[in-house]
């Protein structure tokens, strides 16, 4: 059974940083490219970053966020600086076989999702 579990988020100041972490277990780690999304009040759930042979970024984290992966722990990283209030929202990291043609910013094409965990950052 595959699980993804999330470190806890926070809460941060605005200009803070925070660092989430999601560990994967019961799936081949290395053929599968990790996803981060958002999930933010009253709004649907977007696309923050993915990371797999290279990393791609939503427009309104880039230079901000950094998605990585150790392998050997089945681990999948998103830092985040510079962050903003508007970056409030509920993060989850999710797994994507790696394949052909695949779109990392559809959700849709997702495999695996953790439970989320809040992010809060006051103004």
């Amino acid at each position: 059974q595959v699980h993804l579990v999330e470190s806890a988020g926070g809460l941060v100041q605005a200009g803070g940083s925070l660092r989430l972490s999601c560990a994967a277990s019961g799936l081949t780690f290395g053929s599968y490219a990790m996803g981060w999304f958002r999930q933010a009040p009253g709004k649907e759930r977007e696309f923050v970053a993915w990371s797999g042979g290279n990393t791609y970024y939503a427009d309104s984290v880039k230079g901000r966020f950094t998605a990585s992966r150790d392998n050997a722990k089945n681990t999948v990283y998103l830092q985040m600086n510079s962050l903003k209030p508007e970056d409030t929202a509920i993060y989850y990291c999710a797994a994507q076989k790696l394949r052909f043609g695949a779109n990392l910013r559809s959700q849709d094409e997702y495999d695996y999702w953790g439970q989320g965990t809040q992010v809060t950052v006051s103004s």
